[in-house]
């Protein structure tokens, strides 16, 4: 290889796209990662499960776009067969399917798995957490990744960063909740933390994947749900049942989904086509957000034009009581879990620094040029 070296390469495809004309530099007999010279090796074939449906092009279609790169930059010899959720698990066990080695790899969300490592939930979001470049940078700049592959390496998996989806919303709701007293008794779709706390402001919470939840708005099962943010949720038709939307999804301000790979089927990988993975991911992640900032405007202009939705903001009792009861949980995770704690203390640090800085240049531009919803 020239003198761009493999971890050079690594982080310049974090760029995307950019990754061609990066390599053009180097003669075509040097640039193994070329498309024009794509990567030489053995054919291999893997299978990922995704927790999404197709119905939701962006997250599943995500994991297609992941395989469609990796065949173009290894010339056809590392193919990837996707598999939407319920096709061999349901959209909840993906994380099991990958462990067992039933599959090679699965996209989903970490949090989906708190029951077996709480500090998983740092992977996806924390509530009151960071927005999508605050997780990003955390991840990839402050030690995140490192710190949460230990807790993974306890599954025999090894995880990626893989989506973003910008900060989304608090979910949609039958009935106007007008103070925290309307959450006593509520009962409400949402995963992880977030769904944690709920419960300890009164709501009954329940956990369901994608397919799931609107049949369970629809019949009265539940009250509430949270899923995404407008251009998911309309595709969804959650609109057709509650008309009110609330902001902000204060559990989830910028959320990471999350590619997990069976270490064993890791390590089998020649180490070029390992690096085409991880590249892939970066490029797929920087694509899959700049989708979300640019659909979603459009679909809530017409969930709320077309459809009638309303956009609430939650009182602020509530933001105020879900904020110690996050807090609150934090540190008492970090008292019974190690590795929470671990993660926790690398987590808060960086929140500490980070959000100060937030809350000045862009905050302050943004209270002034942004209008309100």
């Amino acid at each position: 290889m020239c003198a761009l070296n493999r971890r050079t390469f690594v982080k310049k495809t974090a760029l995307g796209t950019a990754a061609t004309s990066i390599l053009t530099s180097c003669s075509e007999e040097e640039s193994q990662l070329n498309e024009n010279s794509p990567v030489s090796g053995p054919d291999i074939n893997w299978r990922i499960t995704s927790s999404f449906p197709p119905s939701l092009d962006m997250l599943f279609g995500a994991a297609d776009l992941l395989a469609e790169r990796v065949e173009t930059l290894t010339g056809g010899h590392f193919k990837i067969r996707v598999f939407s959720a319920g096709e061999i698990v349901p959209a909840l066990q993906v994380m099991d399917a990958v462990q067992s080695g039933t599959v090679h790899a699965g996209h989903t969300s970490d949090y989906y798995y708190i029951g077996k490592n709480s500090a998983l939930a740092f992977g996806t979001s924390i509530p009151f957490g960071f927005n999508s470049r605050q997780q990003t940078a955390w991840l990839t700049q402050g030690g995140g990744q490192e710190l949460l592959r230990e807790v993974y390496s306890d599954f025999g998996i090894i995880n990626f960063p893989f989506v973003n989806t910008g900060a989304q919303f608090g979910g949609w709701f039958r009935e106007p909740v007008g103070s925290l007293s309307d959450l006593k008794g509520l009962r409400m779709r949402i995963p992880g933390l977030a769904g944690e706390i709920m419960s300890r402001l009164g709501v009954t919470v329940q956990v369901l994947g994608a397919a799931d939840i609107y049949p369970a708005l629809e019949r009265g099962a539940i009250d509430a749900t949270e899923w995404v943010g407008p251009y998911d949720d309309e595709k969804l038709g959650f609109h057709e049942i509650a008309k009110n939307y609330y902001i902000p999804g204060w559990w989830e301000p910028g959320p990471s989904t999350a590619l997990q790979i069976n270490r064993e089927a890791w390590e089998e990988l020649p180490e070029t086509y390992q690096e085409v993975l991880a590249s892939a991911c970066s490029e797929v992640n920087l694509l899959t957000l700049a989708k979300y900032d640019a659909q979603n405007p459009r679909a809530l202009m017409r969930l709320v034009e077309d459809h009638d939705v309303k956009v609430r903001e939650f009182p602020t009792d509530i933001l105020d009581e879900a904020w110690e009861q996050s807090n609150s949980y934090l540190e008492e995770q970090s008292s019974e879990n190690s590795s929470f704690q671990k993660i926790y203390e690398s987590w808060k640090i960086f929140r500490q620094e980070s959000f100060p800085y937030f809350a000045g240049n862009e905050s302050v531009y943004g209270q002034f040029a942004f209008p309100k919803l």
